[in-house]
């Protein structure tokens, strides 16, 4: 074989070399890149939370889990959380001090445009060449929930348990929360809040401001009504335990007639952790015949007033007492 083979099968196989090298080197980058990049640990976070995998969530982002009721960190809540996250798109890394970088992610919560960072550093390497990157430990964020007038709501399409009206449970980041409450008489309208960073906690309150409902409010507007009804059905200037009377010296027999004309307004409000209702007004006519002490003289007689009391509620079982609450 002469030189110039020689030479050729040499510069055939170091240019070989070179492409494998090269080739490696290129391998080395893209998987670095695709599957050893800070960004790639912020997908997968991402698609922890989507899977609602609260485990796996947290083991990748290496967070303390606060002193708060852990309810929205797995399962259904937790994917319910991030049901409403679109457009995502993880952005470059930025360089920070040493080996730590901070990773933009980027996306919409109905329509709305939010950023969120994260911190990683470098922990290492594997098979000497593949980067590997872990997020910069930090302590999970919190949400407040407050009902009124009761020890229950509905969150993230869960029910938890409010003592004393309140609670705070810990959540992944970001996400979004909204809480209701709603039974048979008393009601809260959906609240909602987005949460893009653990620092956000001052503003992460759902306030539920619960009413009574339609169906409460028309159950004691009938018990009032039969209350005055019955008043109005005793035949007497001074009905018994009821808010309206009159004051005459003689009348015919049998001629007194009350009829309620105008019947209150119900409201009811909270106060001190129950119930109550506004004062009630409204307004009775009598007509009665009255006889002239001196003359013997009948006089028909049309009077109105208007009269005034309360009344104490109990909604106890799916059942509504009113107590009304006549003063003298």
């Amino acid at each position: 074989m002469g030189n110039s083979t020689v030479l050729r099968t040499a510069a055939a196989w170091l240019l070989c070399l070179m492409l494998a090298v090269a080739a490696a080197v290129v391998t080395i980058v893209i998987v670095n890149a695709k599957v050893y990049s800070p960004q790639h640990q912020v997908r997968a976070y991402f698609d922890a939370l989507k899977d609602g995998d609260g485990g796996r969530a947290l083991g990748l982002l290496d967070a303390k889990v606060p002193d708060a009721n852990a309810a929205l960190l797995d399962g259904a809540p937790l994917k319910q959380s991030v049901a409403d996250i679109s457009d995502l798109e993880v952005g470059d890394p930025v360089q920070l001090d040493g080996d730590r970088v901070e990773v933009p992610a980027n996306y919409t919560i109905e329509g709305t445009h939010h950023t969120t960072s994260f911190e990683l550093e470098k922990s290492g390497t594997s098979w000497l060449f593949f980067d590997r990157w872990r997020f910069v430990p930090t302590e999970l964020p919190t949400v407040e929930v407050g009902v009124v007038n009761e020890n229950e709501a509905s969150l993230n399409g869960t029910r938890v348990a409010l003592p004393e009206g309140k609670n705070k449970f810990a959540v992944f980041y970001p996400g979004s929360f909204e809480a209701h409450f709603t039974s048979e008489f008393f009601a809260a309208p959906v609240v909602e809040s987005v949460l893009t960073d653990p620092e956000q906690e001052g503003e992460a309150r759902l306030s539920l401001e619960t009413k009574a409902t339609e169906k409460l409010v028309d159950e004691v507007d009938k018990q009032v009504r039969g209350f005055l009804d019955g008043c109005a059905e005793q035949a007497v200037l001074q009905p018994a335990g009821c808010p309206f009377s009159a004051s005459m010296d003689r009348v015919k027999d049998n001629s007194i007639d009350w009829e309620v004309t105008k019947y209150p307004k119900v409201a009811i409000n909270p106060s001190n952790g129950t119930w109550v209702m506004e004062p009630l007004t409204g307004t009775a006519k009598l007509s009665v015949v009255e006889i002239d002490l001196f003359t013997g003289a009948a006089e028909p007689q049309t009077l109105e007033e208007e009269f005034n009391f309360t009344g104490s509620l109990s909604v106890n079982d799916g059942n509504v007492t009113l107590t009304p609450v006549v003063e003298y």
